[in-house]
């Protein structure tokens, strides 16, 4: 009888986040509501890292999305990527651009 081993577990690339595709380009939203002055700064870093990066990005107002307004009432400004909240309150333009560019050669 031979010894099995089961196969090993996948591993991403280095600098691959998991469940991106290498090279294809980050969905980015963030989530604001009026009247919030920590989304007034974090509209200006995403704007300046996206814009920077050639990655569109879209500000969603979650006064007109009431499911998101519920689950995240308290950590508004929410950073979403590709669908993922990856930070919140205050937006780190050091981390968003490695995110953005892990699978960017």
């Amino acid at each position: 009888m031979t010894d099995m081993q089961p196969p090993p577990a996948p591993r991403s690339a280095p600098g691959h986040a998991p469940g991106r595709t290498p090279g294809r380009v980050p969905a980015v939203e963030l989530l604001v509501k009026d009247g919030c002055h920590l989304c007034a700064d974090a509209l200006a870093v995403v704007e300046e890292v996206c814009g920077r990066l050639g990655v569109g990005w879209n500000a969603v107002d979650i006064a007109g999305r009431p499911d998101l307004a519920e689950r995240h009432a308290e950590e508004i400004p929410v950073l979403m990527v590709d669908g993922v909240q990856r930070d919140f309150w205050r937006i780190d333009p050091v981390r968003l651009e490695r995110m953005l560019t892990a699978d960017r050669p």
